[in-house]
């Protein structure tokens, strides 16, 4: 397939641009070694594949780009198939002081990866308001308005006068179409240029590709146990998905769950390994979802994201039934507690009856 490249416009970046210092920071080390958050998203892998193509085109150093955790839902899998990103995995990474370590969509010490706590981190680039410890970063470039860091990378791309292969303009677009979706959209005008910019030089039948992978029979296994436990309290629906074969899917259910006209706010939750994965998403363009995970989370585990859409994890203690169900009550007391809605009941989505005629048809 024949690949374009985006040319940006011929200006001089300017030397006090956020590119610019980026790369300056940059000229005394030997490498590059990119990290992201675990389970990797398109975002974070449009991200590193970004600006891995800006580091070996200005500076001409070698990089890497590592995974950290299990990638498994099945657009992000067909990502990496399809534009042959080769991700390391971080425990197979040999650190040497000499390579700069560059953290992308994260931030240190947010419970949300796996490298060694005392590597010195040279650069963050993020979009999440959820804070970590950056104090001693010396580079930060972290904009809690903006939809997604492949934005961001963009934007340098565009700055440094880097061509951008049809490859890299895929990635990039979809790292920031998959921030985006839902409604309402929380973008802000830099990605819809962005979007707009990548979109002539994406590899059209590739994007398809990926939007439309395939998905597993593990999948819809899922999402029948999702939704035989799934309860709504007033504008709130809570759904209970067992055990996840991929953490992605919580996500995916409460994506799913949010579109039901009668909810405003959706949160799903499933046991992935020895955690409890967490996902809410809102209808709520001010609804802070981030903020009121991390409330109801607390210092059970991590949380954090955006204003419609957050993200989390908490520790098992144990992985018994009873430990389970007992945190589920916990969580579910706590979420209904920050949306002020009352303890009560909650009333399935689909009844025990309507389930036992479908199973019986």
């Amino acid at each position: 397939m024949a690949q374009s490249s985006a040319d940006p416009p011929a200006e001089n970046p300017p030397q006090d641009s956020k590119s610019e210092r980026f790369l300056r920071g940059l000229t005394d080390y030997e490498g590059v070694v990119l990290v992201s958050h675990v389970h990797p998203d398109p975002d974070s892998m449009g991200s590193m594949l970004g600006l891995a193509h800006l580091l070996e085109t200005k500076l001409r150093l070698p990089i890497k780009l590592t995974r950290d955790g299990f990638i498994g839902r099945a657009e992000n899998r067909a990502m990496l198939e399809c534009l042959d990103i080769d991700l390391i995995p971080v425990e197979e990474v040999d650190w040497s002081p000499k390579e700069a370590l560059v953290m992308v969509d994260s931030q240190p010490n947010t419970g949300r990866h796996t490298i060694p706590a005392d590597l010195p981190i040279y650069a963050v680039l993020d979009h999440h308001e959820t804070m970590g410890d950056v104090d001693e970063v010396p580079f930060r470039d972290i904009r809690g308005g903006i939809g997604a860091t492949c934005t961001m990378v963009t934007n340098y791309l565009i700055e440094q006068q880097v061509k951008i292969p049809g490859r890299i303009a895929t990635g990039l677009f979809y790292g920031i179409e998959s921030e985006l979706t839902g409604y309402p959209r929380e973008a802000s005008p830099l990605d819809d240029a962005a979007l707009q910019f990548l979109y002539p030089h994406t590899q059209k039948d590739l994007l398809a590709y990926i939007r439309n992978a395939r998905l597993p029979h593990s999948y819809f296994e899922t999402l029948l146990q999702a939704l035989q436990n799934t309860f709504i309290y007033d504008k709130l629906v809570v759904s209970w998905a067992g055990d996840l074969p991929q953490p992605e899917l919580a996500a995916e259910i409460a994506d799913f769950l949010i579109r039901f006209e009668e909810v405003d706010w959706a949160f799903c939750a499933g046991v992935y390994q020895d955690h409890m994965i967490l996902s809410v998403r809102t209808v709520h363009h001010d609804g802070r979802a981030g903020t009121l995970l991390q409330q109801v989370v607390g210092r059970l585990g991590k949380a954090g994201g955006h204003d419609r859409r957050a993200g989390g994890c908490i520790p098992l203690v144990s992985s018994a039934t009873t430990a389970v169900e007992q945190l589920r009550g916990q969580l579910r007391r706590r979420l209904l507690h920050a949306l002020r809605i009352d303890e009560c009941r909650g009333q399935r989505l689909v009844s025990r009856r309507e389930l036992l005629s479908s199973l019986q048809a």
